[in-house]
């Protein structure tokens, strides 16, 4: 923080480190190398024990009582808009500030994707706007948990509960953070987690749904594995020996391996410690940004213990003579290597095609003008933190207005 006064790098100070941080990355430990070589050395490389060890896991992790595992975030999504009945003409509600699966698998059951704006301070889905979204043609709320801060889940359940919907809890980013006291993942009607290696768990890339009825965990089991089933209570036609399957429905093949189950399984044991270190880091980041009126943080419910996937960084346009795109390049200059989380959805050029245009959601596009995600993952040290910190707070000094 010493040199926080001077130029930075861009305008010919010096850089707040030497070599990069990125804003994110998986960490990888000899245990978890130790579970995926078990698995190599194994007979059964997909469709064994491991996928039944990582959903009772997780039900035991989140109070679920179903979990099914499959290949992705985007198929969890896909499969639990089909398990509550999404098709075709049907509407779905969901937030433009997200990865675009959220809004995609409304599109690939023949649906469409409804934009309800956010919550200018938390940026989540604001439960108002959903309200005001529902139509007769409404089917689900898609509802995301933006950087690990639980949506609210308390509003969204009655708005659903009162139109005969289904909440489906977009959890990508939630895994680890609570809800009034409980794990998201036994909240909504379903819950979705994506393991792609950016999140606070990962097994490389896959997905799970997590719910607590029946029926739908029946239906998520179908449409993971092409609507094949060998259960002869579910079957058409008397089983004519052991290799007999019937097709019941149109599934797909979103089956997670089992070398991919192994690595979440021993990721999961790392959890607490993983989370324990991202609260300490966006603890000591809000401690410092919160001090510079150039820069908005992020407010949490007080609903939500949150283990955070990404630090949004927050400019104040009017309090600085440089814009995000400017204060982007200024970090990158300082070896602080950022992204930006989302781009509006409907700004896309397919949805563009469908008719959706700009102003549907004046909060969210605020919001992408003026954000960028900072480094935040488990492994960073605090040397590491404290340089973005420095390279973050340098900048806004000197570029603010007096």
């Amino acid at each position: 923080m010493g040199r926080a006064m001077e130029k930075p790098a861009i305008e010919g100070g010096r850089p707040a480190r030497e070599t990069k941080i990125y804003y994110g990355h998986q960490y990888i430990d000899e245990a978890d190398v130790a579970a995926v070589t078990e698995v190599l050395r194994h007979h059964d490389l997909t469709c064994g024990p491991k996928i039944k060890e990582l959903e009772d896991k997780l039900c035991s992790l989140t109070g679920a009582k179903y979990a099914v595992a499959c290949s992705s975030g985007t198929a969890a999504l896909h499969i639990a808009c089909l398990a509550a009945g999404v098709g075709e003409g049907d509407e779905v509600i969901t937030t433009p500030v997200t990865f675009a699966a959220s809004a995609n698998c409304a599109l690939y059951c023949g649906a469409r994707p409804v934009f309800a704006d956010i919550d200018p301070e938390t940026y989540n889905i604001d439960p108002h706007m959903v309200e005001e979204a529902v139509t007769d043609r409404t089917r689900a709320v898609v509802a995301v948990d933006y950087t690990g801060q639980s949506v609210a889940i308390d509003p969204l359940r009655e708005i659903c509960r009162k139109h005969g919907l289904t909440l489906i809890e977009d959890g990508a980013h939630v895994i680890g953070t609570k809800y009034k006291g409980r794990y998201n993942g036994s909240l909504s009607d379903m819950t979705t987690f994506s393991f792609h290696p950016v999140k606070t768990v990962t097994g490389g890339e896959g997905g799970a749904v997590l719910t607590n009825e029946e029926s739908l965990y029946k239906k998520l089991l179908l449409y993971r594995s092409h609507g094949i089933t060998r259960d002869a209570g579910l079957m058409e036609h008397e089983p004519d020996g052991p290799w007999y399957y019937e097709q019941i429905d149109l599934g797909f093949n979103y089956r997670m391996t089992d070398i991919q189950a192994a690595l979440i399984i021993s990721q999961l044991d790392k959890l607490p410690m993983f989370s324990r270190r991202r609260k300490e880091i966006v603890a000591r980041y809000n401690e410092a940004f919160g001090r510079l009126p150039q820069l908005y943080v992020q407010r949490e419910i007080p609903e939500s213990d949150t283990t955070r996937h990404l630090y949004i960084l927050r400019i104040v346009p009017e309090k600085l003579t440089i814009g995000r795109r400017q204060f982007f390049d200024a970090l990158a200059a300082e070896n602080v290597c950022c992204n930006v989380h989302y781009i509006p959805t409907y700004y896309f050029p397919y949805y563009e095609k469908m008719g959706y245009h700009r102003g549907l959601c004046p909060n969210a596009e605020k919001l992408y003008e003026e954000i960028l995600s900072l480094p935040l993952y488990y492994a960073m040290t605090d040397e590491d933190v404290e340089s973005v910190i420095e390279a973050v707070t340098k900048i806004a000094v000197y570029y603010g207005i007096k």
